[in-house]
């Protein structure tokens, strides 16, 4: 779940494996891309850490964070039911 501190929203996915890690990642930067909202994420072998704030609003959470977290949790439930 999405964790909102530090004018971020955070969220870690774990996945079974690197490759699906990676998948999510892929499948996600198309919708990424076209919002024009770029996180910030790391990838640790089946993990994807993913930091969303707007910094051109002043490092805050913004309803942009808030709709990219809805894409990418349904991106986590796409590649999960593979």
């Amino acid at each position: 779940m999405w964790k909102e501190e530090n004018n971020a929203l955070e969220r870690t996915y774990e996945f079974k494996t690197f490759v699906a890690a990676i998948a999510f990642m892929v499948n996600a930067a198309m919708y990424i891309d076209q919002m024009n909202h770029h996180p910030e994420w790391m990838n640790v072998y089946n993990k994807v850490i993913v930091k969303l704030q707007s910094h051109d609003a002043g490092n805050t959470v913004t309803e942009k964070d808030r709709e990219l977290a809805k894409v990418l949790d349904k991106v986590y439930e796409e590649v999960m039911a593979k």
